[in-house]
């Protein structure tokens, strides 16, 4: 058995055999219908742990012709598909992983270069005398296999992008492998010995002013998933067959790891913490904990105007509008704001509503790594009210108005420099920030944006939550009794007519007076 040519099925049968395993084969009847196409250029890019590296043993164990995989794929929903026999191990298949060639203390240059050296070796044992003694470039020795044999191959390679996230400055080093991929899968040759590439990993390819560096290629990203976007990650369903089967609460799961969002699929969720969770038997970080915290901390403290109210506000559970057009796809060629929240959404940080073109922090997984990352800035005063939130939910719980109002004061105050003083959304956004703790119990909604001097909130208690439902009026210059009034005159309470449990009503003004900058507070129990 071969390291690269041919592999074999070993990969793809360990994650077949474990006890949890969610069948995506399905993906094989898409590539099935691509091959030999001007299609057959694929660029599929995703998070760490969404199962990039188990797809790619996937399409290695059907088509190489190197092994019977037939066992492997029996009672999988591809096995009973018209187009499963035809290709079942019929070709010869390259699979690089990327990741695989780098040694450590080593340059970008000479990993290219082992790449090349150790791939055409194995190649020269199995085509002998198809290939040049001195042959030391991977594209010219599969052209000379090809011109020779008529053999042609399926390229798979597994972290294609590990050159620009792990070796970010080496720009010499960058455009020698870019120049390689372009001999590969660009030049006229390799469209001959080239029936179908498929290229995984974290980001999209590099760009060039606005032109891809591999034009050729489709690309399936978390911007815009097209045809792959039911094999990113686990479905609703496929989470809610697993909460069965291992006896998990799914609204848990829901909380913990569902939030990305594509237009067909609008449940996403992560596949290596849905299947530790289910497998551990209980709910925690496992996606966040194979991350450097670091790196997000780097991204979010960059120098760009506006950079920190958008994590701020994403932070209190905000959506923010993004512009992703000049994200140049790789980890150095920041310009401004949005290209840093552009790669995290890459990253799997960010989720991204394609529709409204908003950013939005996805689930409490992801929440605890952006508030490990805000812990570790020096953005005091966000990180003091973070603390404080706690304090302040459990002030709202015991009917502590004068507390609150105090609280809230504070946190408004500490976050005058980052957000507007005088300003409706930023005051819904201090309030929702200063209530940062009741997420774990709490969904929250805007009951009704858009209001001129208003933004009132729904703390709607999730399902295993014994805590009652909060109903948040502010008000501007006026009273906090006549934010109580409103609320029962516009019957807010009525509009929540499949809730029956306990609910406390938040009456909140602010006087923006200069002198004062007053917050008062009224809270009142309601039993419907």
């Amino acid at each position: 058995m071969s390291r690269y040519l041919n592999p074999g099925n070993d990969g793809f049968a360990s994650a077949v055999h474990s006890e949890i395993y969610v069948d995506k084969t399905l993906l094989l009847e898409f590539t099935n219908k691509v091959i030999g196409t001007e299609q057959r250029w694929m660029c599929v890019s995703r998070p760490r742990r969404f199962g990039k590296s188990v797809t790619a043993g996937m399409l290695t164990a059907y088509y190489e012709r190197g092994c019977d995989s037939r066992d492997l794929f029996r009672g999988k929903k591809i096995y009973s598909e018209n187009s499963f026999e035809k290709h079942l191990n019929q070709y010869q298949v390259i699979h690089l992983d990327v990741q695989s060639f780098r040694r450590s203390n080593e340059s970008a240059m000479q990993l290219i270069t082992r790449l090349n050296t150790e791939v055409i070796e194995e190649l020269r044992n199995v085509y002998v005398d198809a290939i040049r003694k001195e042959e030391d470039y991977l594209p010219s020795a599969l052209a000379s296999i090809n011109d020779r044999t008529g053999d042609y191959f399926f390229l798979i390679i597994d972290e294609w992008d590990l050159i620009f996230r792990e070796f970010k400055e080496d720009m010499v080093a960058q455009e020698a492998y870019i120049g390689l991929l372009r001999g590969l899968f660009k030049d006229e040759a390799s469209k001959r010995f080239v029936k179908l590439a498929y290229i995984t990993g974290i980001l999209p390819i590099k760009r060039y002013r606005s032109q891809s560096a591999l034009n050729n290629f489709r690309e399936y990203t978390m911007i815009s998933p097209k045809a792959m976007d039911q094999y990113i990650g686990f479905t609703e369903d496929e989470v809610r067959k697993l909460c069965r089967a291992y006896g998990m609460d799914f609204e848990l799961a829901r909380q913990w790891y569902d939030g990305y969002s594509f237009p067909k699929v609008r449940h996403v969720y992560c596949p290596n913490s849905v299947t530790n969770a289910m497998f551990d038997g209980e709910f925690g970080s496992y996606w966040s904990n194979t991350v450097a915290f670091d790196d997000l901390q780097s991204y979010i403290c960059m120098n760009f105007d506006g950079l920190q109210k958008a994590v701020v506000q994403l932070l209190a559970g905000e959506r923010y509008k993004v512009d992703i057009s000049s994200f140049q796809n790789d980890m150095t060629s920041f310009k401004k704001r949005d290209d840093v929240l552009t790669v995290l959404i890459h990253l799997g940080y960010l989720a991204y509503d394609s529709m409204c073109k908003e950013v939005y922090i996805p689930n409490a997984e992801v929440r605890g790594a952006f508030e490990l990352a805000v812990t570790h800035t020096d953005w005091e005063p966000v990180i003091k009210t973070l603390e404080a939130s706690e304090r302040l939910l459990q002030a709202t719980l015991n009917l502590e108005s004068e507390m609150v109002a105090k609280e809230i004061e504070k946190a408004h105050m500490r976050n005058a420099s980052i957000l507007k003083y005088h300003d409706e959304n930023s005051l819904r956004c201090v309030i929702r920030l200063a209530y940062y703790s009741a997420i774990n119990d709490y969904i929250i909604f805007d009951e009704m944006p858009g209001g001129i001097g208003y933004a009132d909130l729904i703390f709607l208690p999730r399902k295993n939550s014994s805590k009652p439902l909060l109903v948040i009026e502010l008000k501007w210059d006026e009273n906090s009794e006549g934010a109580i009034a409103q609320i029962k005159d516009r019957h807010y309470m009525d509009r929540l007519e499949d809730y029956s449990g306990k609910m406390l009503l938040v009456g909140i003004n602010y006087t923006k007076n200069d002198r004062e900058k007053k917050h008062t507070c009224v809270i009142e129990k309601w039993e419907k």
